[in-house]
């Protein structure tokens, strides 16, 4: 038995929940997976899981092996990456993820600067709405837009976003602007469930307001929503990032800016676990200036303007 590979196994299982989660993201089948932890329980000589229908669980002795392999093996990573002179110097790969639409508009563009000024040094950039466990997914550094609810992540707070309701000036001469949120309810939307939150939040008189559009059309991207609310297919909210050139060129008009909900704040984070590699350094320490400098100068997550007339 390799017990190393054995170490390297049962962690996937434990951090994945279940034996064929940790077979997918080792890309190994199912039987090997359980092999490796059944032969490894052997040669401890006691159960490490529980194992139903749909998930394991981790016996006493098995939660006190997990705490000691995850340390042993963060130590071998850290070893490994001295050995490889990633504290000596920024190189190696580093692996990115970002919002899909931010990751296009904003992280691309910087990160092709930082490539060309550290050439040793390749990039993994993954464009999701979904969030990415950092941990777990092995992540260097993830853009996250939202509040920060895991408590071991370090973040580096680089903007911040308004949530901005909106439509075409044809949607809007022909049935009008709602003047209050509560207006939406009579009105055709185009919805997209990403990482906004879904439901359409206001805030009047300090309290929230909860209403939106029937959704005549909905969809799974940003991008396909702003084309289809461009077209006056309905009202759609989006974050200003995504609409600034729209905003700008008047192809579509911002409402209900008197209820807008507190913008989103963006960070760049990263795990708080172990030493960090100096390709993560230079890469938090050239992204988070320059993604702030780009995210002001466009005038995204600034308050709304006086009101139109």
């Amino acid at each position: 038995m390799d017990r190393l590979d054995a170490m390297f196994v049962f962690l996937a299982v434990v951090e994945t929940g279940s034996l064929s989660a940790a077979g997918r993201r080792l890309r190994a089948p199912l039987p090997t997976v359980s092999r490796k932890v059944a032969e490894l329980e052997r040669h401890l000589g006691t159960q490490l899981l529980i194992r139903t229908s749909r998930r394991v669980e981790l016996t006493e002795a098995g939660r006190e092996y997990a705490i000691a392999v995850r340390h042993i093996l963060e130590q071998l990573q850290e070893a490994e990456q001295a050995a490889a002179g990633e504290y000596q110097e920024p190189r190696g790969e580093l692996t990115v993820t970002a919002p899909t639409m931010f990751g296009e508009l904003y992280v691309l563009p910087i990160a092709s600067e930082f490539l060309a000024a550290h050439p040793r040094i390749d990039l993994r950039l993954f464009l999701t709405d979904v969030i990415v466990n950092v941990v777990e997914e092995h992540v260097h550094v993830a853009v996250r837009i939202g509040e920060i609810e895991d408590n071991s992540l370090m973040a580096r707070r680089v903007g911040a976003t308004r949530s901005i309701t909106c439509a075409s000036p044809s949607y809007l001469r022909a049935f009008g602007e709602p003047q209050t949120p509560e207006d939406l309810t009579e009105r055709d939307g185009v919805t997209y469930r990403g990482f906004v939150p879904s439901r359409w939040r206001y805030v009047r008189d300090a309290a929230e307001v909860v209403a939106e559009p029937r959704a005549r059309v909905a969809v799974n991207s940003p991008a396909a929503a702003l084309v289809a609310a461009k077209a006056g297919l309905g009202i759609t909210r989006a974050l200003d990032y995504q609409i600034t050139p729209e905003l700008r060129t008047g192809a579509l008009t911002p409402l209900l800016e008197a209820f807008e909900v507190a913008p989103l704040p963006i960070h760049l984070v990263f795990s708080g676990q172990g030493r960090l590699p100096l390709k993560v350094r230079a890469f938090l320490d050239w992204m988070a200036p320059r993604l702030r400098g780009r995210l002001t100068a466009e005038g995204v997550g600034a308050p709304a303007g006086p009101p139109r007339r």
